[in-house]
């Protein structure tokens, strides 16, 4: 069921201004990760820093609950994965800070920070995964791996998955790319007594380049979407699912993009063709359209209108028609000063 344009224009709009990002810092944290009732994420602030460039030193810095600010030097191959502790920030040094072979998983803590680095090539596992975790701001950082037929949905698995009862989360300014399945957001429909409740997360100003799916793909919480710039997100971008609510505003589609939104419960085969080449059917999503999206070519199937119809905090909506610039030259490394 394809929703009607009527019901598009009844659809709740943001009441804040359109502007691009302004301000002293144009980068600062605002969302979920800032605005919610623990407090704001602050990562190691108030901490000791130290600069580390081998595996070793990274492994060990991120150990227990003190405050600190790592500043990741270079590229380094993790022997197995980074667990940091709470009260992290893990912080990349200019343009050339990246992790290769094991990813970050962010697993039962609080208040952790992920900026201004590339991770790249993680096998039979996800960049990020972030589980039962409050706090958390994903910024400027780059994912990349291979999208292809050849190489298939689940050599990689996801590129930043946030899952069980996570919550608080901001995802901005990161460039994502080359990727079949993207970002899920809970990670099973039998999980509804674990997540429900939480996974309140916002995505902004995110460059997605020739994906798959899942950008993002959600159950059971509640995601602001705005301000991203899409091209060539092959089959499906931002999915609604197993009562899952979205909020989405002001972002831009291009290119060969199929479905650029949809609450329909269906798990697309393409999301994962290896274990369900007809689609797994799970109940319907709701999503609300706030300021206007630019949706391209793609196709859009809102079965089902939610009650999100505003964030409970400020942000400013950049301009529909400058998203794609603003986008493409603030999102990735190399583009913050830390």
């Amino acid at each position: 069921m394809r929703v009607s344009f009527a019901l598009l224009g009844a659809l709740a709009v943001s009441s804040y201004a359109l502007a691009p990002p302004n301000g002293h810092n144009p980068y600062a944290l605002i969302g979920y990760g800032k605005a919610n009732p623990i407090g704001p994420t602050t990562g190691g602030k108030g901490g000791k820093s130290v600069t580390v460039s081998t595996a070793e030193d990274l492994l060990a810095a991120v150990k227990g609950n003190e405050p600190l600010k790592v500043y990741v030097k270079g590229s380094i191959s993790l022997p197995s994965r980074l667990a940091p502790g709470s009260n992290k920030s893990i912080l990349g040094v200019g343009s050339t800070a990246e992790i290769l072979q094991n990813g970050i998983s962010v697993v039962n803590q609080t208040n952790v920070i992920i900026r201004n680095i590339a991770i790249r090539f993680i096998l039979d596992n996800d960049g990020i995964t972030v589980q039962n975790t409050t706090r958390v701001w994903v910024d400027h950082c780059e994912f990349e791996s291979e999208f292809s037929q050849e190489v298939g949905p689940d050599t990689y698995d996801g590129q930043l998955d946030i899952v069980r009862a996570s919550d608080w989360v901001t995802v901005s300014w990161n460039y994502f790319h080359d990727h079949w399945k993207s970002s899920l957001v809970g990670n099973s429909d039998v999980l509804r007594d674990v997540d429900f409740g939480h996974l309140h997360i916002t995505y902004h100003h995110n460059y997605w380049r020739n994906e798959g799916t899942r950008g993002p793909a959600g159950r059971f919480g509640h995601q602001h979407i705005f301000n991203n710039f899409y091209k060539d997100f092959h089959y499906q971008a931002i999915h609604s699912r197993s009562d899952n609510q979205v909020l989405v505003e002001g972002n831009v589609f291009r290119g060969d993009t199929r479905e650029a939104l949809s609450t329909y419960g269906l798990v697309i085969p393409e999301d994962s063709p290896n274990t369900s080449p007809e689609g797994d059917f799970e109940i319907d999503g709701y999503a609300n359209l706030g300021a206007k999206n630019d949706w391209g070519p793609a196709s859009i199937n809102i079965t089902q209108v939610g009650d999100f119809t505003e964030a409970p905090y400020k942000y400013t909506l950049t301009p529909l028609r400058q998203v794609r610039q603003v986008v493409k030259a603030g999102a990735g490394v190399g583009k913050v000063k830390l």
